[in-house]
């Protein structure tokens, strides 16, 4: 498998269905830890392990510290930034994605210090740790999730001078239609007849843009600046072999420096 064959399975899984906004065929009162534990166990491996590439865009030339990756599960992003010399903590609500970050690691050759795995709800982080970088690559749930709540928990995690990454999918993949009723925008189960179709009304999934990010950060202008505010396409393969191309949300803020006392 190519890695652009690779990334774009990750990619389909995070919108399969146009999951991650579309809840309309969501399982129904499943807790969010509950359905990625049973996501998980459902494949011997779920991602590649290879790093997100708007990670590596956006802080290869950071000065390592701390940090910490949301959502982080198999641990692809932890294992390059502690490779790279960062303290590197991931957190995931799944025991399985948390068990097999900890063997990347392992195989990596990095010590618990250097990368450093905890399960954990990302809606309850405690709020005395403070992080040099802050990611959040591809936070989405099919289940309900707070992400907005999260998000701007993250932020709270930021050191004075570090940043804060998060990126989503800003649309759909292409083949997403294929999933779709024609005409509805809504998600069809395969295994919906015609009658359940017309039947249900769906409304067309939205995917977070940069703007729709800094807004539901509400971040204090006189203490945040603004690095990265912009939607990125790169290139993949779909699922039929056809050469697509996808479109990310990238927000990239800093959290200024505390002034030095005069």
């Amino acid at each position: 498998m190519t890695e652009q064959e690779t990334r774009v399975n990750e990619s389909q899984a995070d919108a399969e269905g146009v999951q991650g906004t579309d809840k309309s065929n969501a399982p129904k009162e499943v807790a969010p830890a509950e359905y990625w534990e049973a996501r998980y166990g459902s494949a011997e491996q779920m991602w590649s392990g290879r790093v997100n590439q708007v990670l590596v865009e956006t802080v290869d030339e950071f000065d390592p510290g701390r940090a910490l990756d949301l959502g982080c599960g198999e641990g692809g992003d932890v294992v390059w930034l502690a490779k790279r010399g960062w303290r590197a903590t991931g957190i995931d609500i799944s025991e399985t994605a948390i068990q097999r970050a900890r063997a990347a690691a392992r195989d990596a050759g990095l010590t618990e210090t250097q990368a450093n795995f905890r399960v954990a709800d990302l809606a309850e982080l405690a709020a005395d740790e403070r992080f040099d970088l802050v990611t959040a690559s591809f936070l989405h749930s099919p289940v309900e999730l707070p992400r907005e709540q999260i998000l701007r928990r993250a932020a709270a995690h930021v050191a004075p001078g570090g940043h804060l990454l998060i990126t989503a999918h800003a649309a759909p993949p292409p083949w997403a239609s294929d999933l779709h009723d024609h005409g509805s925008g809504g998600h069809g189960s395969a295994d919906h007849s015609s009658e359940d179709r017309d039947s249900e009304t769906h409304e067309v999934p939205r995917f977070p843009l940069p703007q729709d990010e800094l807004a539901a950060l509400d971040l204090d202008p006189e203490e945040w600046d603004t690095v990265i505010a912009q939607t990125r396409d790169r290139e993949a393969v779909a699922p039929d072999g056809a050469h697509v191309v996808l479109t990310d949300g990238i927000v990239l803020v800093r959290r200024r420096a505390a002034a030095v006392p005069q």
